[in-house]
């Protein structure tokens, strides 16, 4: 994944682990059936952790919700970045980023389908390109690139999200999204904290779907000040 300065600081305070998903950074694909969540207790197991205060951003902010869902005694506190909600009703800007996205992957075009990702995820539906930061796609080209190739895969073996109750989520709740992001996400965090008894909302005006990079300072201090409590 690419590199933030989220990370950096809040390792002045906490131990920070951040890890791949399988299919993302160097993390491998999937071999059979998988659940993410059940990935993140194994790790927590392997490294010797109890409890934790979980922070996951898009879809990492979902596997955050369900390994809260199904393991409340191990979670301290819950922080929430842009996730999705399973069974979303998506709009037909999300249809068509999904629909361009396929295209472009079964005409074999990897660089074109890393583009339609760049625009709906690090430029967002509300800016231009020149208001988005040089270096920033540039870091996420790889990424982005290693994440699609290993696609259909992991959807081929995931799980999907569990289902619960999150009006039984009695934990200290976070729920952040980008101002500029899809207005389906906006909505969607509407939701979380409307659901989560005792969330607290945050919209970050500068940021579209990928908060740690466009507002790193704003993230950082935020979730500071939250984890502390």
């Amino acid at each position: 994944m690419a590199r933030d300065a989220v990370v950096p600081s809040l390792a002045e305070v906490h131990t920070v682990i951040r890890y791949d998903l399988r299919g993302f950074g160097e993390s491998a694909v999937p071999a059979g059936p998988f659940r993410e969540a059940d990935d993140l207790r194994r790790l927590l197991d392997h490294l010797g952790h109890e409890r934790v205060r979980l922070v996951g951003a898009s879809w990492g902010g979902r596997v955050a919700v369900d390994f809260a869902l199904i393991h409340p005694d191990r979670v301290h506190s819950l922080a929430i970045l842009a996730a999705p909600w399973p069974r979303y009703p998506w709009s037909a800007e999300m249809i068509a980023y999904d629909e361009a996205e396929t295209a472009a992957l079964d005409a074999g075009d990897l660089d074109a389908a890393v583009r339609v990702n760049l625009d709906m995820w690090l430029r967002g539906p509300a800016r231009g390109w020149d208001d988005v930061a040089d270096e920033l796609a540039e870091r996420l080209r790889g990424p982005l690139r290693t994440s699609l190739v290993n696609q259909a895969v992991v959807g081929q073996h995931s799980q999907g999200p569990v289902t619960g109750d999150l009006a039984a989520v009695s934990l200290p709740t976070l729920v952040g999204v980008g101002k500029l992001d899809v207005t389906d996400f906006q909505d969607i965090a509407r939701r979380y904290a409307s659901a989560i008894p005792g969330a607290h909302l945050v919209e970050f005006a500068t940021a579209a779907h990928l908060i740690a990079l466009d507002a790193p300072a704003e993230l950082s201090a935020v979730l500071r000040e939250f984890l502390a409590r």
